[in-house]
């Protein structure tokens, strides 16, 4: 897990050398957040190359999910393993998924309906923030 500028976060390219509108903003926020530790990428690499990720933002013990890419069969996929098992670990109890999919779904993600919702991301976000960089337990690759 990284805690550094995303690679799964790259701004996709219209032209050689020119982003999409909008895009440049967000990218400038995305970097932000990831040097001041709330953003976080977990990503998957095979031979040296990266085969896919995810990224999102951490407050408190809730995990916010914004997006997952993949250049590899299911290489997102083991990073979203990965993801779940080490932030249980850390007393994570919730990851807000954005959209209620079947892909998610096969990983046990479930819908809460909104009250619920907010009431344990009321109680969740108060946690302290771990601004460190995230690593991954040695023991999980077991």
């Amino acid at each position: 897990m990284r805690a550094s500028k995303p690679s799964c976060a790259t701004v996709r390219r219209r032209a050689p050398g020119r982003a999409a509108p909008g895009l440049q903003r967000k990218w400038c926020l995305r970097t932000r957040r990831f040097r001041s530790g709330i953003a976080h990428s977990v990503e998957t690499w095979i031979d040296g190359s990266l085969a896919g990720g995810l990224y999102g933002v951490a407050i408190g013990r809730m995990f916010y999910g914004e997006s997952m890419f993949t250049r590899v069969t299911d290489a997102s996929k083991i990073a979203l393993v990965f993801l779940v098992r080490q932030i249980a670990r850390w007393g994570y109890e919730l990851i807000d998924c954005q959209m209620a999919t079947a892909h998610l779904a096969s990983f046990g993600a479930r819908e809460i309906p909104r009250a619920g919702f907010l009431r344990m991301v009321q109680e969740l976000v108060n946690y302290p923030r771990d601004t460190g960089e995230w690593r991954v337990d040695n023991d999980l690759f077991d």
